[in-house]
């Protein structure tokens, strides 16, 4: 296990729920604000070096559902390409995302890693019937961002004319390739 180290750390203001000045401010926008300021202050850090973003967040409803961790990476400097997920565990869910990272460094697994955590009670509550809860800037930049698994097969399907018969053909020969690696002992160390 290698030894984890936690650089920097930002956070924004705290106000009381319905009042104050980031009453409405959106939760993935000061998620994305406090990446955007480690970024800053650590400007020799390269942010393509950054492979997840992790968020706890107990209420992930209205403004601050959806994954609320991939939409303030989108929001943010960070390149598109960096993943983000977003932590359920009540009011330890920020606590358990820095928990995450960090075991994700200490394995190996990961090297860069940004966790934190987010809870706009204004946010999360004043959801209206008919409102959309997807940042205007996701919208633009990411309309397809939360297009369903299956919906994504139908599109890949329809745009390149696979056939039901040829994508059951592709899963089996998947399955076999898959079976005869695992008896040949090519995961052993997996």
């Amino acid at each position: 296990m290698r030894d984890v180290v936690i650089v920097d750390s930002v956070r924004t203001g705290l106000a009381k729920s319905f009042r104050g000045t980031f009453n409405l401010t959106r939760p993935d926008d000061m998620v994305a604000h406090c990446i955007d300021a480690l970024l800053a202050r650590n400007a020799q850090l390269d942010p393509a070096e950054v492979e997840d973003v992790i968020v706890g967040a107990a209420s992930q409803t209205g403004e601050q559902g959806g994954n609320i961790a991939r939409l303030a990476v989108i929001l943010s400097q960070l390149p598109v390409t960096v993943a983000g997920s977003t932590i359920s565990r009540a009011c330890s869910s920020g606590l358990n995302s820095i928990a995450f990272a960090a075991n994700q460094i200490a394995s190996g697994c990961s090297e860069v890693m940004i966790a934190g955590g987010v809870e706009s009670i204004s946010a999360g509550t004043r959801q209206s019937p008919g409102k959309s809860e997807l940042h205007p800037t996701i919208r633009e930049k990411a309309p397809d961002i939360f297009m369903a698994m299956g919906d994504t097969a139908e599109v890949v399907a329809t745009r390149y004319n696979l056939s039901r018969e040829y994508q059951d053909q592709f899963s089996l020969e998947s399955q076999m390739r898959t079976a005869a690696a695992q008896q040949a002992g090519l995961f052993d160390d997996e």
